[in-house]
């Protein structure tokens, strides 16, 4: 064996500096940003391209007896469902992932839950008030607990992708689906999920959270 000279140990050590910074910078390109959610809807085709309609806009009370808008709401991701304080059958648990979803993200102002009531006759602000007591939020800026003119709440829904009927012969007097969506900034539905699937709720959470991946590297929206 011939003996390792300065020179040659110094060639090895630039060799294998080398070696890392290409491993890095090939590391870097091939590392694969988190998939962008699409836009979801309603659209139009304009010059042969969707263009998707944001949620419409409304105007319902909180809890609190506050006027809610998208205004109100602005720089925030929504998280909404539709539901009734007397519902006996889907709404708790209904609720109680929509509650799983408050508690992940419960540090996190940029997210905030808008639970529409679908039976606003009985629904009051002051039994809304009641019902979130009961929940254990105590603060309305965090999760809306709206109503408002039933017919504005339920074609309000239907941009949600929910159902909501009044229908005698159902139990608890109305036909509603579980489905909870996610609107971004800009008022896009991102994401849905049905609400009594536990796993579905599990993807959507994932996907708040890719949202919020978005608004941290300034991305915007596909259009």
């Amino acid at each position: 064996m011939f003996p390792t000279t300065s020179m040659d140990t110094l060639k090895i050590v630039y060799f294998v500096l080398g070696l890392s910074i290409v491993c890095s910078a090939f590391a870097s390109c091939t590392k694969t940003k988190p998939e962008q959610l699409p836009r979801l809807g309603p659209y139009e085709r304009i010059d042969g391209e969707k263009k998707y309609h944001p949620v419409r806009h409304f105007e319902l009370s909180n809890q609190n007896a506050d006027t809610i808008r998208p205004e109100n709401l602005a720089g925030k991701i929504r998280v909404a469902d539709f539901f009734f304080i007397s519902c006996p059958n889907i709404c708790p648990q209904l609720q109680a992932e929509m509650l799983r979803i408050f508690e992940v993200f419960s540090e996190e102002q940029r997210v905030v839950l808008l639970s529409h009531t679908i039976d606003p006759k009985r629904d009051s602000v002051e039994a809304l008030a009641k019902y979130a007591y009961n929940l254990g939020i105590s603060d309305a800026s965090r999760w809306h607990f709206l109503t408002g003119n039933r017919d504005s709440i339920y074609t309000l829904a239907d941009d949600y992708f929910n159902i909501a009927v009044v229908d005698p012969s159902a139990e608890g007097g109305f036909d509603h689906s579980a489905r909870i969506t996610v609107v971004d900034t800009d008022g896009y539905i991102r994401a849905t999920a049905n609400g009594l699937v536990k796993a579905e709720v599990d993807d959507l959470i994932a996907n708040i959270q890719l949202l919020l991946y978005e608004m941290d590297n300034n991305n915007t929206s596909p259009d």
